[in-house]
């Protein structure tokens, strides 16, 4: 017996698969495998509780050691999550890694350490090298209340290094 393929179905194969990818790249990073340790740091103990295409909804602990010295959320580590989720939204949806072109935080209130945060990031657009996406975070331990809010825009890298001539 023969199966017969559509498109469709192979548009879906190829959307899972690239979800697939960039969950695998977001936890790359957030174990130490892929990135700069300080990335590692911010986003150790992220977990997925949702993902589709364009579409990724993380639940986090805020830990001790990504908190400033009055025990709050560092902004730092808040941005680094906030780059970090987005991109793997955009990612999910685009066949290729994008650069940041622009970023904006909007702060709202803070977290303290050992409360729990939810972050969904949505991507907005995806036109030609351009894609958008925006990232909220919200206080699960605080009835919802809104934490941060990003906004990235990422366009297509197209720059190829310089590949070494081939010796005769």
């Amino acid at each position: 017996m023969m199966t017969e393929y559509s498109k469709e179905d192979e548009s879906i194969s190829q959307a899972h698969f690239q979800l697939q990818r960039s969950l695998k790249l977001l936890h790359g990073v957030a174990n130490g495998a892929v990135g700069y340790e300080l990335e590692a740091r911010s986003l150790r103990g992220l977990r997925v509780i949702q993902a589709d295409a364009g579409f990724l909804r993380c639940k986090f602990i805020v830990p001790s050691h990504a908190s400033d010295i009055n025990g709050n959320w560092h902004a730092g580590a808040i941005a680094t999550i906030i780059d970090s989720v987005g991109a793997t939204a955009i990612y999910s949806v685009c066949h290729n890694v994008k650069v940041t072109v622009n970023f904006n935080i909007q702060f709202h209130s803070t977290a303290k350490i050992q409360e729990e945060v939810e972050i969904e990031a949505k991507a907005n657009g995806n036109r030609g090298k351009l894609s958008s996406v925006l990232v909220e975070i919200r206080n699960k331990s605080n009835n919802g209340r809104l934490i941060a809010v990003g906004t990235q825009w990422t366009a297509a890298n197209d720059y190829r290094s310089p590949q070494p001539e081939a010796r005769l």
